[in-house]
Protein backbone atom coordinates (compact mmCIF):
# COMPACT_ATOMS: atom_id res chain seq x y z
CA UNK A 1 0.00 0.00 0.00
CA UNK A 2 2.96 2.27 0.59
CA UNK A 3 3.89 1.82 -3.07
CA UNK A 4 0.39 2.74 -4.22
CA UNK A 5 0.57 5.91 -2.09
CA UNK A 6 4.00 6.69 -3.57
CA UNK A 7 2.47 6.35 -7.05
CA UNK A 8 -0.17 8.96 -6.19
CA UNK A 9 -3.10 6.79 -5.18
CA UNK A 10 -5.37 7.55 -2.25
CA UNK A 11 -6.19 4.52 -0.16
CA UNK A 12 -9.76 3.78 0.89
CA UNK A 13 -10.24 0.77 3.16
CA UNK A 14 -12.80 -0.85 5.38
CA UNK A 15 -12.52 -0.21 9.11
CA UNK A 16 -10.11 -2.93 10.20
CA UNK A 17 -7.83 -2.50 7.22
CA UNK A 18 -7.84 1.31 7.54
CA UNK A 19 -6.89 1.07 11.23
CA UNK A 20 -4.07 -1.35 10.41
CA UNK A 21 -2.72 0.79 7.56
CA UNK A 22 -2.90 4.05 9.52
CA UNK A 23 -1.19 2.40 12.52
CA UNK A 24 1.64 1.42 10.17
CA UNK A 25 2.08 4.84 8.59
CA UNK A 26 -0.02 4.37 5.45
CA UNK A 27 -2.63 7.11 5.32
CA UNK A 28 -6.03 5.71 4.41
CA UNK A 29 -9.66 6.72 4.65
CA UNK A 30 -12.43 4.53 6.00
CA UNK A 31 -15.33 3.26 3.89
CA UNK A 32 -18.21 1.06 5.00
CA UNK A 33 -18.50 -2.58 4.03
CA UNK A 34 -21.51 -3.33 1.84
CA UNK A 35 -23.79 -4.26 4.74
CA UNK A 36 -22.57 -1.59 7.19
CA UNK A 37 -24.23 1.49 5.69
CA UNK A 38 -23.67 4.11 3.05
CA UNK A 39 -21.69 5.29 1.28
CA UNK A 40 -20.05 1.90 1.04
CA UNK A 41 -17.32 0.55 -1.20
CA UNK A 42 -19.79 -0.47 -3.93
CA UNK A 43 -21.25 3.05 -3.95
CA UNK A 44 -17.76 4.50 -4.45
CA UNK A 45 -17.06 2.08 -7.28
CA UNK A 46 -20.33 2.97 -9.03
CA UNK A 47 -19.65 6.69 -8.54
CA UNK A 48 -16.29 6.38 -10.32
CA UNK A 49 -14.27 7.15 -7.19
CA UNK A 50 -12.24 3.92 -7.32
CA UNK A 51 -9.60 3.16 -9.97
CA UNK A 52 -8.40 -0.24 -8.77
CA UNK A 53 -9.78 -2.68 -6.22
CA UNK A 54 -7.51 -4.73 -4.01
CA UNK A 55 -9.73 -7.19 -2.18
CA UNK A 56 -8.18 -10.08 -0.31
CA UNK A 57 -11.21 -11.69 1.35
CA UNK A 58 -10.75 -13.91 4.37
CA UNK A 59 -13.35 -16.49 5.33
CA UNK A 60 -16.99 -17.09 4.50
CA UNK A 61 -18.14 -13.78 6.02
CA UNK A 62 -16.35 -11.93 3.24
CA UNK A 63 -18.09 -13.76 0.38
CA UNK A 64 -21.06 -11.37 0.16
CA UNK A 65 -18.80 -8.31 -0.04
CA UNK A 66 -16.44 -10.09 -2.41
CA UNK A 67 -19.29 -10.81 -4.83
CA UNK A 68 -20.81 -7.32 -4.59
CA UNK A 69 -17.45 -5.58 -5.00
CA UNK A 70 -16.37 -7.83 -7.85
CA UNK A 71 -19.65 -7.38 -9.71
CA UNK A 72 -19.60 -3.57 -9.32
CA UNK A 73 -15.98 -3.43 -10.48
CA UNK A 74 -16.79 -5.61 -13.49
CA UNK A 75 -19.70 -3.35 -14.44
CA UNK A 76 -17.47 -0.27 -14.18
CA UNK A 77 -14.51 -1.95 -15.94
CA UNK A 78 -12.25 -1.56 -12.91
CA UNK A 79 -9.36 -3.95 -12.29
CA UNK A 80 -9.73 -6.25 -9.30
CA UNK A 81 -6.69 -7.71 -7.56
CA UNK A 82 -7.27 -10.56 -5.11
CA UNK A 83 -3.79 -11.40 -3.81
CA UNK A 84 -0.98 -9.34 -2.36
CA UNK A 85 1.50 -10.72 -4.90
CA UNK A 86 -0.80 -9.56 -7.72
CA UNK A 87 -1.00 -6.13 -6.06
CA UNK A 88 2.82 -5.95 -6.03
CA UNK A 89 2.85 -6.86 -9.73
CA UNK A 90 0.23 -4.17 -10.44
CA UNK A 91 2.52 -1.62 -8.77
CA UNK A 92 5.34 -2.60 -11.12
CA UNK A 93 3.07 -2.21 -14.14
CA UNK A 94 1.81 1.18 -12.98
CA UNK A 95 5.39 2.32 -12.36
CA UNK A 96 6.36 1.35 -15.92
CA UNK A 97 3.28 3.02 -17.35
CA UNK A 98 3.99 6.25 -15.45
CA UNK A 99 7.62 6.14 -16.58
CA UNK A 100 6.54 5.68 -20.18
CA UNK A 101 8.43 2.39 -20.53
CA UNK A 102 5.45 0.10 -20.84
CA UNK A 103 5.10 -1.56 -24.21
CA UNK A 104 2.55 -4.04 -25.43
CA UNK A 105 3.38 -7.01 -27.63
CA UNK A 106 1.48 -10.01 -28.86
CA UNK A 107 2.38 -13.47 -27.61
CA UNK A 108 3.76 -14.21 -31.08
CA UNK A 109 6.16 -11.27 -30.78
CA UNK A 110 7.42 -12.57 -27.44
CA UNK A 111 7.94 -16.03 -28.95
CA UNK A 112 9.94 -14.57 -31.86
CA UNK A 113 12.14 -12.63 -29.46
CA UNK A 114 12.85 -15.76 -27.40
CA UNK A 115 13.38 -18.03 -30.43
Amino acid sequence: MRDFRRLGFSIIATEGTAKFLNAHGVVSDHVYKVDEGRPNVVDLIKNGEIQIVINTPLGEESRYDEFAIGWAALEQKIAVVTTLSAAATAVKGIERQQAGTLDVRSIQEYLRVGA
